[in-house]
């Protein structure tokens, strides 16, 4: 298997791996701007380096309830042509680590099942890979609407 770097990220009191082709920064979000009439787990809108980027709001595109914080630690990624601040609960660090499928038989809950695409191993210990595209079109049931 090939190395390749991940960002160690925690989202939901989980450890996860994202993918360093899928990060073009990390950044902490300010003002969140509220944005009418769009799925849940769109926090809004936030001015980031003279561009306005979507504000994902990780635990709601889980499926879970929404994050309660006004501003946290993000992870900027460009889906689409379209510039999008994943919200994480903290950030660890980048690594080289070989991906694998996810073995069968594990069973993710909810919006993990979707967002999960492999796993890693850290010290022996397996950590969900996740793709970040997963989280930005949020939980399946719901209608997305952004940009």
């Amino acid at each position: 298997m090939t190395e390749q770097l991940f960002l160690i990220a925690h989202i939901a009191g989980r450890g996860v791996a994202i993918d360093s082709a899928q990060v073009e920064s990390v950044v902490d979000i300010g003002h969140v701007t509220p944005t009418p009439r769009v799925a849940r787990h769109i926090r809004g809108l936030a001015a980031l380096r003279s561009r306005v980027v979507t504000v994902i709001d990780t635990h709601a595109a889980l499926g879970m309830p929404p994050l309660g914080i006004a501003g946290s630690r993000a992870v900027i990624t460009v889906i689409d042509g379209h510039h999008y601040a994943v919200l994480v609960d903290s950030l660890e660090d980048v690594a080289p680590f070989a991906a694998s499928p996810l073995p069968s038989g594990i069973a993710l809950d909810g919006g993990w099942r979707a967002a999960g695409c492999g796993q890693i191993e850290r010290d022996g210990e397996p950590i969900l890979a996740i793709d970040l595209t997963a989280l930005i079109h949020g939980p399946t049931n719901e209608a997305v609407t952004v940009n």
